[in-house]
């Protein structure tokens, strides 16, 4: 276990680069399944999630070759299908929630996709019956066994039909996609997720020869192929991460240039971020975000109400940043109801900031309420372990402001989500150290 010792109360300064994007990576990673042709990828993040991911397609017959750093090839030619049915798999899918979307693939190339009980954070519950629900309607048959939490789903041929997603899930909706591209005749999604990232897939599985249409809206219409081919495809930055590195920026009064952010993706998040006050300049593709030396304000409604930001499917503002929002309302002027729909456990973090010296009220598990300090007083340091990988960051960027040496254990969550954190933050200026 490894643990980061954190001097804070310094202004850093310089550029930082965004990492690929984790959430892209988990989808795109599976649809290399889908074909026997040789799939080059671009931008992959060197991190936990990720790396495990990559070692579980190896372990199903997948060739990989590093051809660069973040750049690999892939070619699912000699797909070991017994795997999947060893207690070997049974143990490396279950530590990693990504692995659900190997199901859909699977299925449509092979007639099988079997996979335990994911792993992943501990936000709260997060069902997995949109997945299964549109494999069934595709023709699937389903199977669950409950003493071992062992999924699975056979078909001979799946066909294309209408359905309506219950809710628009994300990776649900990119599971279900990878398997309508090779079923029979026409499959119509609506309520489908639209988010950029799924918006990559349905680009690069085009490109591999796959027909869908209607791509960034929630109306998906996919004419079934009988095969994929090869292709190459490079990720998008994590907007997870550039919302991040908005937030430390903020925190810790900091000069940041946030190099490639790939603009035209990033929705809601500069606004959102400019209604709780902090400075964001557009230059070029990059976002720059100067000194704030007095601070920062929040926006209050029009009428003068209390500003509400609450996480929604897309074009609505992401959940994972929402722990980001919190922390940076700690130490500006106002006040902000951070509204957290999705997760019912993902705001427990805040008694940590409580710790620090924050004034937050946790109305309940999906609703809290930040009086910011104006910088009159700073948060103090403290020792605090990381209990998911968004809160984890959250309490670095707390630690990183903070007067004092702060301790972060279980950093082995934040590291499933940002590489090599600690170095990239100490070329900027920040005093961190990972300590075994």
């Amino acid at each position: 276990m490894s643990t980061f010792k954190i001097e804070g109360g310094h202004q850093l300064k310089g550029s930082i680069q965004p990492q690929g994007a984790k959430n892209e990576a988990l989808q795109i990673l599976c649809a290399v399944l889908l074909s026997p042709e040789k799939i080059t990828i671009h931008n992959i993040p060197d991190i936990i999630d990720v790396n495990k991911l990559i070692s579980l397609l190896d372990k199903l017959g997948v060739r990989i070759e590093k051809l660069a750093k973040g750049s690999y090839a892939f070619q699912a030619n000699n797909v070991n299908l017994e795997y999947l049915e060893s207690a070997e798999f049974r143990e490396d899918g279950s530590g990693l929630r990504g692995s659900i979307m190997i199901v859909g693939p699977l299925l449509a190339r092979f007639g099988k996709g079997y996979i335990p009980k994911p792993g992943g954070d501990k936000i709260g519950r997060r069902r997995l019956d949109t997945h299964f629900e549109g494999f069934i309607k595709l023709g699937a048959k389903f199977r669950y066994n409950r003493e071992d939490h062992f999924y699975g789903v056979e078909a001979d041929k799946l066909k294309g039909t209408y359905m309506l997603l219950d809710e628009a899930s994300v990776t649900g909706t990119a599971n279900i996609v990878m398997a309508a591209v090779l079923a029979e005749d026409t499959t119509t999604i609506y309520n489908a997720a639209c988010e950029p990232y799924l918006q990559q897939l349905c680009k690069m599985l085009n490109r591999m020869g796959a027909n869908i249409k209607g791509v960034g809206s929630n109306m998906l219409i996919i004419e079934g192929v009988d095969a994929l081919g090869g292709t190459e495809h490079t990720m998008l930055p994590d907007m997870i991460e550039i919302g991040s590195w908005i937030g430390l920026a903020a925190m810790t009064k900091s000069e940041l240039t946030i190099k490639n952010v790939s603009w035209d993706d990033l929705g809601q998040i500069p606004d959102v971020f400019r209604k709780l006050g902090i400075t964001i300049e557009r230059r070029g593709d990059d976002i720059y975000i100067p000194e704030h030396k007095n601070g920062y304000e929040i926006q209050n409604y029009i009428d003068g109400s209390i500003l509400t930001v609450a996480d929604a499917p897309w074009p609505g503002f992401t959940p994972d940043l929402l722990s980001i929002v919190l922390v940076i309302a700690t130490q500006a002027r106002g006040s902000v109801l951070v509204h957290q729909k999705m997760f019912e456990s993902r705001l427990f973090f805040v008694d940590k900031l409580i710790d620090m010296g924050a004034k937050i009220i946790l109305c309940d598990p999906h609703r809290a309420t930040v009086i910011g300090h104006d910088f009159e007083s700073s948060l103090k340091s403290t020792t605090m372990t990381s209990p998911d990988i968004r809160a984890g960051i959250s309490l670095l960027i707390a630690a990183l402001s903070a007067k004092g040496t702060s301790t972060i254990h279980n950093i082995e969550q934040i590291d499933r989500g940002y590489e090599n954190i600690d170095e990239r933050l100490r070329a900027i200026g920040a005093k961190i150290e990972r300590v075994q």
